[in-house]
């Protein structure tokens, strides 16, 4: 991955923080990177379950929680490059599953979340359905950019840039995404993404709807308007 991320703003103009960089430093001794989400945890009410335990909204599965429940420092809208895309088929949502190919043409919105490296851990266990509670060694994505932990569908790691002296990470599928075939997400799932970008990036929901009905998986079976319907009755 040879393209920084940068930080986005809502009108197009990144907040009063250093731009996002790709960087090969080696790890922070601080403790803390930034979680980059750019599926149901744009919505920081869905990451709070992670957190502090607990079932989302429209979700199937309650989660245990973090070792520790404390909420993030700080979150900011970060734009990376790479696709959102959807695919395989999730029995707590009941459509498909939001990955990010870091390789393909185009950009993602996201939102980072400065947590401890233990939460990260935890929150990475989480969406494997394996029990938190371990510390992942993250020395291979801090150093090389990348790290498969596993083949399961979010045991990838990837390191997307920098923000603030410390690293940005997020968790994929080892796979890309012309390699699966696509599987539409389902309305509850959605909801969250949606609600997410509006609350980091300050989108519309028209806005939200457009850059979401345009992600494989989700276009031909999504339209702007029926995505939009689902956070624009609120």
């Amino acid at each position: 991955m040879n393209t920084p991320g940068r930080a986005g703003g809502p009108a197009g103009q990144g907040p009063d923080e250093p731009a996002a960089t790709r960087a090969a430093a080696p790890p922070a001794a601080s403790g803390r990177l930034w979680y980059v989400a750019y599926g149901s945890n744009l919505h920081a009410a869905r990451l709070a379950c992670y957190l502090t335990g607990g079932a989302p909204a429209g979700g199937a599965m309650v989660h245990p929680g973090c070792r520790d429940p404390s909420p993030p420092e700080r979150n900011l809208p970060v734009v990376i490059p790479g696709r959102l895309y959807f695919a395989t088929h999730s029995p707590r949502w009941g459509g498909g599953r939001a990955f990010y190919d870091p390789a393909a043409p185009g950009e993602t919105a996201a939102r980072a979340y400065l947590l401890s490296r233990a939460q990260f851990s935890d929150i990475a266990a989480q969406e494997m359905y394996r029990e938190p509670g371990r510390d992942l060694d993250l020395t291979e994505v801090l150093t090389a950019g990348r790290a498969a932990l596993g083949p399961g569908r979010y045991d990838t790691l990837v390191r997307v840039g920098t923000l603030a002296g410390l690293p940005m990470v997020t968790c994929t599928a080892p796979w890309h995404l012309h390699e699966v075939a696509p599987c539409a997400p389902s309305a509850a799932y959605l909801y969250h993404l949606a609600t997410g970008l509006m609350d980091a990036h300050r989108w519309d929901a028209a806005r939200a709807a457009r850059y979401l009905a345009s992600a494989p998986g989700a276009a031909g079976h999504w339209t702007e308007p029926g995505i939009a319907a689902l956070v624009s009755a609120e």
